[in-house]
């Protein structure tokens, strides 16, 4: 798909607007609206009524099945589309300076500021902790939006927090969890969500007290000083 990165993560933005509408489905409508490549400025010539027409005409195509598309809906993906994003107040990351000893790096999936309350598969971008007994830092906000367009979904996220030992999600699929796990990430499933740095001030506690073993290795901490720790214990 030969399209700039600013002009998927509109498309990808926008699919996520419209309710029961993947990126898939979004792209036909928008190869129907325009004629040529799909770009920034192209984008801009979709109207609501290009949406709306196209929506009509798939449910004729699925027997009349309601997709439930109401038109704020498809006003806000027309204006995505358009290149008129709402300034989202985001958490701002810091450079540390050096990494502190026995921290881990977690992830955490986000749709929100600086909340937990992102499902794997669908969060918007994944904000990244530098977390150890003592200080807990953002280094990193990592969008995910590009992802809905990779071949392997799940792989792409897996990749982009493949630097942290743990993942905080409101959930996560078994087939996902399972790269998860391979790729040596910890996760973790906090239905409820929550802030942040709550969720984090809580594994901070888990941490300066007697850590589960999967967590005790990830602090460095040696073989023989883990034994003592018992599955009564873990933070999950």
């Amino acid at each position: 798909m030969n399209m700039s990165r600013d002009t998927a993560l509109r498309i990808a933005l926008a699919a996520r607007a419209l309710p029961g509408i993947g990126v898939g489905r979004l792209l036909e409508m928008l190869h129907q609206s325009i004629a040529g490549p799909l770009t920034e400025e192209s984008l801009q010539t979709v109207t609501v009524t290009n949406l709306k027409t196209g929506f009509a005409s798939a449910d004729g195509e699925e027997d009349g099945e309601d997709i439930s598309v109401g038109l704020p809906a498809i006003k806000e993906a027309v204006r995505i589309l358009w290149g008129e994003l709402a300034a989202e107040v985001l958490p701002q990351p810091v450079a540390l300076e050096r990494i502190p000893e026995r921290s881990i790096r977690v992830a955490i999936a986000s749709n929100n500021g600086e909340r937990l309350d992102g499902h794997f598969g669908s969060c918007l971008r994944f904000l990244i902790y530098q977390v150890s007994a003592e200080a807990k830092t953002l280094v990193d906000v990592r969008s995910a939006l590009e992802a809905d367009f990779a071949e392997d979904k799940n792989g792409f996220r897996v990749d982009l927090i493949r630097d942290c030992q743990v993942l905080y999600v409101i959930s996560v699929g078994g087939p996902a969890a399972a790269k998860v796990v391979r790729a040596d990430i910890y996760p973790i499933k906090r239905i409820d969500g929550g802030q942040a740095q709550d969720i984090l001030a809580e594994l901070q506690a888990v941490m300066a007290g007697s850590p589960p073993p999967w967590l005790a290795k990830q602090l460095g901490v040696a073989a023989e000083q883990r034994v003592r720790f018992t599955r009564s214990d873990e933070v999950a």
